[in-house]
């Protein structure tokens, strides 16, 4: 285990590399961060030189790169245009949108997977028609649809949950903003634990236990469910990324200030530091995820074994 999960952090470098390369160059190659900073007025000529030179922006694009990289292993991660470093921009982002995929992350596994199994035990009843339709109703509906209903009628009409989120985001005004943000999730976890359950309950290791007349909470516990969890546990790992860096609609209608809405902003005011900074960061916490991912499968599936 110890082996395989050093070669796959080997792995990760050129994967690494490339991504960050990939952002690099479509932030800075394809745009003018010089332009971008003066906003309408031109700058002079004089001052937009001695602003490329102190950006390393009149180097080539290799060259920039290769300096920023350096500039992330001693951990800055450059300025924004606003004289902020952006370091302090993800010391105040990142910890709420970590709380928000968080709790999206416990609502997706927590009713997705008892929704699944549910209705996967239940094939063509009542129950498994109800939850497919559910499931496609909630895939069917944008996120920021259903947000701003949800929004309107926890937060305003009825008064269970603050319709804006405070600047301190504590954990009980994420509830909601959470729940929104994981709703598609959650269908998809649904349908993939339904369909997962089905497939494995005609398998011959599920006949063998019955026949051996298991308790049938058992079976479906520590034999059915298990190996029937190897594709969720998939979906949610690569899933955490595409939260935390998909927050943008959740946390702009409860004005939320985590990574999307520092996203958000970034890409409005074309601030290049901002934007390449944060996007490095979700690439760095999806490998991550994924490496997690790998690693679980061994422990839901013991004939899975790393060399």
């Amino acid at each position: 285990m110890g082996r395989y999960a050093l070669r796959r952090l080997a792995q990760m470098i050129p994967v690494f590399i490339g991504s960050t390369f990939l952002i690099f160059f479509m932030v800075y190659a394809l745009g003018d961060p010089v332009a971008a900073l003066f906003g309408d007025k031109a700058p002079d000529p004089a001052t937009a030189a001695r602003i490329r030179k102190e950006l390393y922006l009149d180097e080539p694009l290799w060259r920039q790169y290769l300096h920023y990289m350096g500039q992330i292993f001693s951990g800055h991660f450059g300025t924004a245009f606003n004289g902020q470093p952006v370091t302090e921009l993800m010391a105040s982002a990142f910890p709420v949108t970590l709380r928000l995929t968080v709790v999206a992350v416990v609502f997706e596994m927590a009713l997705g997977i008892t929704l699944g199994v549910l209705s996967g035990l239940r094939r063509g009843r009542g129950l498994d028609t109800s939850v497919l339709l559910l499931t496609l109703v909630v895939v069917s509906v944008p996120t920021f649809v259903s947000g701003t209903v949800l929004q309107y009628l926890f937060g305003v009409s009825w008064g269970w949950a603050r319709p804006s989120v405070s600047p301190e985001a504590p954990l009980n005004e994420l509830l909601l903003p959470g729940v929104v943000l994981g709703l598609v999730s959650l269908a998809f976890t649904t349908r993939l634990t339904r369909t997962s359950i089905v497939e494995n309950a005609r398998a011959d290791y599920v006949r063998t236990a019955v026949a051996k007349g298991l308790p049938r909470h058992r079976i479906v516990t520590r034999h059915l469910l298990r190996n029937s969890l190897i594709p969720v546990v998939t979906f949610i790992g690569t899933d955490i990324g595409a939260l935390m860096g998909g927050a943008i609609v959740t946390e702009r209608i409860f004005n939320i200030h985590g990574v999307g809405y520092q996203l958000y902003q970034g890409i409005l005011r074309q601030n290049s530091p901002t934007v390449v900074g944060f996007v490095t960061i979700l690439v760095i916490v999806f490998l991550l995820a994924n490496l997690l991912v790998d690693l679980l499968y061994a422990v839901l599936d013991p004939r899975i074994r790393y060399a």
